[in-house]
């Protein structure tokens, strides 16, 4: 039986930072609110987009505790506690689990990387650390290390471990991994332009960027075609395409960091190495956004 964190949408959120770098917290709880309010399923906190990776120790388990309070368990809630020390995200994993987190995404360990093996080895060690369910993040173009499906059959039913984010964008590997364990782990979308397809594959959901902007359609979407709605859920899809290729035209979350300052979700500020968003593309981005009533003329 699938070990559904949540099914639908969960907003793989922004950490909003004012101009000095540091973080927002006025803003961050207001966009927490915002998100619940709009409808969100579920909210993934310090991840890639919540740029997790460059939050010190202290900021990174402080803004889970921050995110984790402020939403008072009105939906499930997700700590990114990946690392590509498997030591370190073994700690993190505990400290998420003793703030209360329903869940931890744990991503492959980017630049060292691993055999499909080592891969097992380290998803078992945060898996028997933890006390909470763990997501398992498949994205090869960041961290340069595919998981296999056949790593992921050999993960079926190991303690703790529940669940995966597919961003491959392989979608025929997609339809491998749910032939071998979707019987017994959600897969959720890790990328916005397939919500639909990993979906009829027998998805749960996503974990989105999008829902930063539009949590209450990026919800809507899932649950349109949950409920038998395929043609309605297909024809947001592709409604939202422009805005989803304009979302990452740039590097993630370069450009959802300048649409959330123009909604009004603290500063467009990255920590280094990401840079502001180049003109064009920021120009693009907006026009999108106008269409959509998201920002004002």
């Amino acid at each position: 039986m699938k070990n559904e964190i949540f099914k639908g949408a969960c907003t793989a959120l922004i950490t909003p930072m004012n101009e000095s770098g540091a973080v927002d917290y006025e803003a961050f709880g207001r966009l927490i609110d915002w998100q619940i309010e709009s409808g969100i399923d579920a909210l993934l906190i310090a991840g890639t987009t919540g740029e997790g990776s460059t939050l010190s120790d202290d900021e990174h388990q402080e803004v889970l505790r921050f995110a984790f309070e402020r939403a008072a368990g009105r939906v499930p809630m997700i700590a990114g506690t990946g690392s590509n020390d498997t030591a370190y995200a073994v700690e993190l994993t505990k400290a998420a689990c003793e703030i209360g987190y329903d869940a931890n995404l744990i991503v492959t360990p980017y630049y060292n990387k691993a055999t499909q093996n080592g891969l097992v080895k380290m998803f078992q060690m945060i898996a028997d650390a933890s006390t909470k369910p763990l997501v398992l993040y498949n994205i090869a173009g960041r961290t340069g290390i595919n998981i296999a499906p056949s790593t992921f059959a050999k993960l079926k039913g190991y303690r703790n471990i529940a669940a995966i984010k597919e961003a491959s964008g392989n979608i025929s590997q997609v339809a491998d991994i749910a032939a071998l364990v979707g019987d017994e782990m959600a897969i959720y979308s890790g990328n916005d332009d397939q919500i639909v397809p990993i979906l009829s594959l027998g998805g749960s959901g996503v974990i989105s960027v999008l829902s930063n902007l539009l949590p209450k359609e990026t919800s809507e979407m899932c649950r349109k075609f949950m409920e038998g709605d395929t043609k309605g859920a297909l024809e947001m899809q592709l409604k939202y395409l422009p805005l989803i290729h304009a979302l990452f035209s740039e590097v993630n979350p370069i450009p959802v960091k300048a649409a959330m300052a123009a909604m009004g979700y603290g500063a467009d500020y990255l920590r280094m190495p990401l840079t502001p968003m180049e003109e064009e593309h920021r120009n693009v981005l907006f026009a999108e956004m106008k269409k959509l009533g998201l920002i004002g003329e």
